[in-house]
């Protein structure tokens, strides 16, 4: 999905033009993916753009950072700062927020403690992930041969870089089959999660994801459908997922701030169907939520005019 160009891009403390952004061809994260980042969305509102869950995912990215030994250069305030001011800067009433953090120039090889590390804050307009077709009516998955990364390979916690050439290769290997995402499992079969989201599933009224332990990133979205559940009186449970129980599912969807909430309405070439109620109760409520009309999760959006 080609990015569309703005006007500024926050560069380690100063809004830079977009053109200017620019690293080292020696830049440690290029050679070795050692760097972290962080999939955030802002959202039109009746008070202007609003950036939804901004510090959870700061958080987050910070906790990336320390499982790999960096060391953030900024604070998660300042952080926060620097993605309302680039909003601001490239006026922007909705966009999707890139920060990143990674290893800059000046060192090589496998021990990097010595490279600086560097931070950047790029955003941009960005539409539905998977589609707007996809968030209606659904979208055609597949398990993919490409076997999803374990606690014991890599700090499957974070969110990192370099991780992600594992869901690049599954993500083009279902493509390429005619479908529209991946899903990943575990090396006992397990369900994980797709290429870049998290994934649940509905029996009998009842909503399951798989356990964190189960090697799925702690999603931002996912946590939020848990809270959504929890408010809705729907029973939520963590459980660990059988391949078969994509087949036999009520409803299936993903999550993901890229993807939001996506229907899946077919897996393995297996029909699921049109979106079932508690997938579109996930939607509508996500949308209120997102777009300042819900007060229960009002506090989850950070508005960039203050």
């Amino acid at each position: 999905m080609p990015i569309p160009e703005v006007d500024k891009i926050w560069m380690n403390g100063k809004l830079v033009p977009w053109h200017e952004a620019k690293t080292h061809v020696l830049t440690h994260a290029l050679h070795y993916g050692s760097g972290v980042f962080e999939g955030i969305r802002a959202y039109k509102t009746e008070r202007g753009a609003a950036v939804f869950r901004l510090t959870e995912h700061l958080e987050r990215l910070r906790r990336s950072a320390k499982l790999y030994y960096m060391e953030l250069p900024y604070t998660v305030a300042e952080l926060a700062q620097a993605t309302r001011d680039v909003i601001r800067a490239n006026e922007l009433d909705s966009c999707y927020i890139r920060p990143l953090v990674y290893r800059g120039y000046g060192e090589m090889g496998l021990y990097p403690l010595h490279a600086p590390v560097d931070a950047a804050i790029a955003v941009w307009p960005w539409g539905a992930y998977l589609g707007d077709e996809g968030i209606r009516h659904g979208i055609r998955a597949k398990v993919s041969s490409i076997q999803a990364l374990g606690h014991t390979q890599l700090a499957r916690a974070a969110k990192a870089t370099g991780q992600y050439l594992n869901s690049i290769l599954a993500k083009v290997e279902v493509t390429n089959a005619g479908y529209d995402e991946a899903i990943m499992l575990d090396a006992v079969g397990h369900v994980c999660e797709g290429s870049g989201e998290n994934l649940f599933l509905v029996r009998d009224g009842v909503l399951y994801t798989p356990f964190p332990t189960d090697g799925v990133l702690e999603g931002i979205t996912r946590d939020t459908v848990l809270r959504i559940a929890a408010d809705e009186g729907i029973e939520a449970r963590e459980r660990t997922l059988a391949r078969s129980d994509l087949v036999i599912a009520d409803e299936l969807f993903f999550t993901g701030t890229a993807a939001e909430i996506v229907p899946v309405r077919e897996v393995d070439d297996h029909a699921i169907g049109e979106p079932g109620p508690v997938t579109r109760r996930m939607q509508q409520r996500y949308r209120e939520i997102v777009e300042g009309r819900d007060a229960t999760f009002a506090h989850f959006l950070d508005h960039v005019a203050g």
